[in-house]
């Protein structure tokens, strides 16, 4: 039986694709800061590392999927702990699990980004210094030092440095037999979501982010492109990012792609 891990799995995106995985017959081990088969909190150096010890004990070393999954909203105070979690915590299990993976069967990996990774350009990222060097300490001193800007450009910023340290990786992944690759959803209607509009702050923003489709997206429509993405007929997919966004990201840019 192949064997996933997938942080984020408690709720949204995460439970959606842990819960079609399952059905497709794969063995699912589920991260999350609760309600999951491993608790592990991702926004910390020590969480991430129980994380992947945990992984490698369940699983006996050998993984045939992963899927990156937890990520926070930019409604989250501090404004550092979702660069924590959706950068520092994803890159770690990311670079840590990839020896696991070399040695499952057809591996593959997706990691969860956003349609706000390309809405703010690398060179124009302000974290993306800090995010490359692997310096947490300074990616939160930049983000906490924006005021109320911080969490907007906490969460733009590291999705963005995550589709980047993806791309990145796609050579020596690919050396190693692991295909890898970003899903970018937009507006997905999942707790995270009603959070950021219940913020008092980024509430009508949210509310008001709508594609030429428009309406939001089910988690079941973002699990199925990562079911697709994880399974044989993408076996040559490989350091991509694909939109499920409704539309948003050719309207925004229809000329860049």
């Amino acid at each position: 039986m192949t064997v996933i891990a997938i942080t984020g799995s408690a709720s949204g995106i995460g439970a959606a694709t842990a819960q079609r995985l399952q059905a497709q017959g794969h063995r699912v081990l589920g991260i999350d800061i609760r309600g999951a088969d491993i608790t592990a909190d991702l926004s910390t150096p020590a969480g991430r590392a129980d994380a992947v010890a945990e992984v490698l004990t369940r699983s006996g070393g050998t993984l045939d999927g992963l899927v990156l999954c937890a990520g926070l909203g930019a409604q989250v105070e501090p404004a550092s702990r979702i660069v924590a979690v959706n950068y520092f915590g994803a890159v770690a299990l990311m670079d840590a699990l990839l020896p696991a993976l070399a040695r499952g069967t057809a591996a593959s990996a997706v990691v969860v980004s956003s349609v706000a990774s390309a809405q703010l350009a690398w060179e124009q990222n302000p974290l993306a210094a800090a995010c490359e060097a692997g310096d947490e300490a300074q990616a939160g001193l930049v983000v906490d030092a924006a005021g109320a800007r911080g969490g907007h450009l906490a969460y733009a910023g590291s999705k963005n440095a995550l589709t980047v340290a993806v791309r990145r990786r796609a050579v020596a992944w690919g050396a190693a037999g692991v295909r890898l690759n970003t899903v970018a959803p937009g507006a997905v209607e999942t707790p995270l979501l009603q959070a950021g509009m219940d913020d008092p702050r980024f509430g009508q923003a949210i509310r008001e982010f709508f594609g030429p489709i428009r309406r939001r997206a089910r988690p079941e429509e973002i699990a199925g492109m990562i079911a697709y993405l994880m399974g044989p007929e993408a076996g040559f997919i490989h350091g991509a990012q694909f939109f499920v966004d409704g539309g948003v990201d050719a309207q925004a840019r229809p000329t860049r792609f």
